[in-house]
This record gives C-alpha cells, structure tokens and sequence, in this order.
C-alpha cells in the first residue's frame, strides 16, 4: 500500500465548470514547485453544471495527485469540506475555494508554517476584492464575535486555511450538523497561527453565498460557540420586567394624585408594541437554539456520497468508488 502524502489539498465544487480549468493550470503547477508529495481532493457538491464531467477529465490526467469524491446533492460548503477532511490523507491538510479568490500559489506560505510546528494556520487576506458591503459586514461580524465566543480569528471568512493532521483528526471526531469549521480548528490546535495571503477577484461567475447565506452561517457561528446571546437577553429581559413594574407603580402614583387621565394613551401603546417586538425577538433567538437541537438529535447524515475516483495503489489505473450511501461516519481512507 502507498504511502500517504505529505500534503493534501481540499477543494468544495458547487457549479464552478468556469474556473475549474484555470484553476487546474494554476494549482497542480503551484503544488509541483512545493517539491513534496501531495493530493487535492476535490469534492463535488451536486453541481449542475459540467463540473463533476470535468473533475472527472481531471482525475483520469493526474490521478495520481487528484481524488474526486461526488456527492448525488447539494449539502453545503461546509458540509463538502467536511467530507474532503474526511477523506484527506495527507499529513498537513490544506482549504480552499475554488473561486481562485485565494491565489494557489499562497499554498506554500501555509506549508511552511505547519512544517514550523504550528497545528492550525489561518489567513488574512490582504487588500480584500470584495463589495464594501461584505467588507462592513465582516467586520462587525467579527467584532460581535469576539465579544461573545471564545474564537479568536482575524479574518473568519477565508476559506483558505492549513491544518495538522492532529486538528483534522479531532475536527473529524466532531458530530454537531451545524458547525464552523475554522472556529472549530481554532480551539482544537495548541499551536494557531495566523498569515497575510493575497486575495483577487473571482475569476468567473458570481458568489454562493447571498446575504440571506452569511446571515445563516453567522447565527451558526454564534450559536454554535456561545449562549451568550441567550444570557443577554434573559438580563434585558429583567431589565425590561424592572422598568415596566417602576412604570406601572408612577402611573398608580400619579392616578392618586392628579386623577384619571386620557393622555398618554399612545405613548403606552408605543410602549406595548415595543414589548412585542422584543418578545418575538426573543422567540426567534430561543428557537434558532431550538432549531440547532432539533437538527442534531434527528442524526441525519451531513452528506452522502454518491462516488469517490481514485487511483487505486495495486491496480493504478483503477477507478475506486463507493456505493450509495456512504455517510459522514466514514473513517478517512
């Protein structure tokens, strides 16, 4: 059996049959000049478009650096490179989008801090060619972040990060549905650090994620790591139960003293539907917790692959695959 290599490489894919050739001439040149052994495991994540038919065009032109594990839907970003960990051999694991927003020339910069010592490398990207709105939003998203979880990452949205073998072994033990993978790594490595990469323009077609998207991968994000959220709002609560009790004890006083009165009655309804609106929003945070729980206990997979290409050690040219279904609780191969 082949030894496994150094390094291995883990590439989601969700219709991305634009970038992928460029992406092709660019990565396996960047890997080569590292002058290590290494794999890229690319994970097709229910494309569309001619992305699975190119991934397997490209494993049958390197297959002995390329391993293509097909998913038979759509489960997600995270989900996808949940299973490439998963299937990852290598001794340092590196992430990244297939966008080409992060240069695979970077690569090296990551290899060079894991060969360090360091278990847990992250990235930030320098002169950012995002929108400005994702840029303002980021940033007040890591603040709020930082305020109320124990993450401590600089640039949460680069998917471009390095991992030790022991961090990936530990992120595959984790059984939560809904996770953040970086945040997870953060707390797992004894030795984070983190690097300056570069970060260019999508190459070709437009981003995954919509605003409604980051909305939801942030709330998982918050509430997978903290219930701070829940605290604050049971002392805002409290605060808001003091104030309106003081509130009811002036208008008795003042009823006594001045009499009925007829004014004021908007205000109280101004008041009151405030109250509301608090209230619900309340719900809606107790539910997203509700909804985490709910999600998890049904124990459903994360993902289910359909067919994994790879070359097999004893018969090179053969073409492995796995049967329907294969779920996350797969041991990597």
């Amino acid at each position: 059996m082949s030894l496994p290599p150094k390094l291995s490489v883990v590439i989601p894919v969700y219709n991305e049959e634009a970038v992928l050739p460029t992406l092709f001439g660019r990565l396996y040149p960047a890997l080569d000049a590292l002058g290590t052994s290494y794999e890229i495991v690319f994970i097709n994540d229910g494309s569309k478009d001619r992305s699975a038919a190119l991934l397997r065009e490209q494993f049958s032109r390197r297959p002995q650096h390329t391993r293509v594990v097909l998913f038979h839907a759509n489960f997600g970003q995270h989900s996808a490179v949940m299973a490439g960990l998963s299937y990852a051999r290598g001794e340092y694991v590196v992430t990244l989008d297939a966008d080409l927003q992060n240069p695979p020339e970077e690569i090296g910069k990551l290899v060079t801090m894991l060969d360090q010592g360091y278990d847990y490398v992250g990235t930030i990207r320098q002169q950012r060619q995002d929108s400005l709105w994702r840029r303002w939003f980021s940033r007040r998203i890591n603040q709020l972040r930082e305020r109320i979880t124990p993450v401590r990452i600089t640039d949460q949205g680069c998917m471009m990060r390095g991992y030790a073998r022991s961090v990936v072994e530990a992120l595959n033990q984790t059984r939560e549905v809904n996770t953040f993978i970086p945040a997870l790594a953060s707390l797992y490595a004894m030795r984070p650090v983190e690097v300056p990469i570069a970060h260019e323009e999508r190459f070709a077609g437009k981003s995954k994620y919509s605003m409604y998207s980051l909305v939801r991968l942030n709330f998982d994000l918050i509430t997978g790591f903290s219930v701070v959220p829940l605290q604050l709002f049971s002392m805002a609560g409290m605060a808001v139960a003091t104030l309106s009790a003081l509130l009811v004890l002036y208008l008795f006083v003042r009823r006594i003293i001045v009499g009925p009165e007829a004014e004021g009655l908007f205000t109280l309804f101004g008041i009151v539907f405030f109250l509301i609106g608090v209230a619900l929003f309340g719900i809606g945070l107790l539910g997203e917790y509700v909804g985490r729980i709910y999600a998890q206990v049904r124990e459903r997979p994360r993902y289910i692959v359909q067919a994994v290409l790879e070359q097999d050690a004893e018969q090179p040219e053969a073409l492995g695959s796995l049967p329907l279904p294969t779920y996350s609780e797969a041991q990597p191969r």
